[in-house]
């Protein structure tokens, strides 16, 4: 009886063990699964992140397609605009890799001729378009405007004239500087070629057309200042951008040619320079008109004025 009695007492111990050991394992598993849990919660947030970071390269995505234009964009004309038209072909490139600017330098005329023919996307000049120019379809945007300073040899002891004596030296009638308070030296007439954006516009500012009094006619800006600073008593006219200390800029009427005067309109010698189309920017193909776009930009703005010339209004 003794022996039945100690037989249950320890089966009775053996399942209450049994049960606390089982009950302690349980235990053990919830909180075993509980930091897994934590664990997903704290993962979500970063996943967001990840999601919220990738969004912007998303929206980035037309950017590079802009990036991917490629081909040629053709402009001639001006040889006053070949600083500006470089810097502008420089920068455009370097920007849109895949697109090559083949800008010429043939005049004015010849630029708006160019462009009207289609025989180029751009004609560069460096004056207004004529009433039948844009008969023919060509549209004048105006990209900068510039100065034509009136310049002489570096030892010419004049620092200004008169816009009348100007006239007068240009037309042939003032022939010795010392008639305009200079040394007794005959005057050397120097202008551009016929055709030159620069001569029309200087010949209309100061209504002189066709009736100069040339000693010499020369093809290029970079022509003119070279003729004027290696001969003595020699007066020219330049586009003020290209203007170096091999030459004196002479005052007009007691202004100075800077682009300060010019832009307060205190300077008489100023003229547009226009990068012609045929029909509107926004008829022309898309690697014209991101041209266009990137010049009105400011960074296209950074590159006119670098080139030493004024933003149009």
């Amino acid at each position: 009886m003794k022996n039945r009695t100690m037989k249950t007492l320890a089966l009775i111990g053996a399942a209450i063990l049994t049960v606390g050991a089982l009950t302690a394992c349980g235990s053990q598993s919830v909180e075993s699964t509980a930091p897994e849990a934590d664990v997903q919660t704290e993962a979500a947030p970063a996943e967001e992140a990840q999601t919220e970071e990738a969004a912007p390269a998303e929206e980035a995505a037309p950017a590079e397609e802009t990036a991917d234009l490629s081909g040629t964009i053709s402009m001639s004309g001006s040889t006053s605009m070949e600083k500006l038209a470089n810097a502008v072909a420089e920068s455009f490139m370097a920007k849109y890799p895949g697109v090559t600017v083949t800008p010429e330098f043939t005049g004015s005329s010849a630029g708006i001729e160019a462009v009207t023919a289609g025989s180029v996307d751009i004609g560069n000049s460096s004056r207004a378009l004529k009433d039948s120019e844009k008969e023919a379809g060509v549209i004048e945007n105006i990209v900068a405007i510039d100065g034509i300073a009136v310049v002489v040899d570096p030892a010419n002891t004049v620092a200004g004239v008169t816009k009348d004596q100007l006239i007068s030296i240009y037309k042939g009638e003032t022939k010795n500087w010392s008639d305009v308070g200079g040394a007794d030296a005959p005057i050397v007439v120097v202008g551009r070629e016929a055709g030159s954006g620069t001569r029309g516009a200087f010949e209309e500012l100061l209504e002189i057309e066709d009736a100069c009094a040339y000693a010499s006619e020369l093809d290029s800006t970079g022509a003119v200042m070279a003729k004027v600073a290696s001969t003595p008593g020699a007066i020219g006219y330049v586009s003020l951008d290209v203007l170096d200390d091999t030459v004196i800029a002479l005052a007009l009427d007691d202004v100075a040619a800077t682009p300060e005067n010019i832009k307060a309109g205190n300077y008489l010698l100023s003229r547009p320079f226009v990068m012609a189309t045929k029909g509107e920017i926004s008829e022309q193909n898309e690697l014209v008109q991101a041209l266009f776009d990137f010049l009105g930009s400011d960074e296209g703005k950074e590159v006119i004025t670098g080139a030493g010339l004024i933003l149009p209004d």
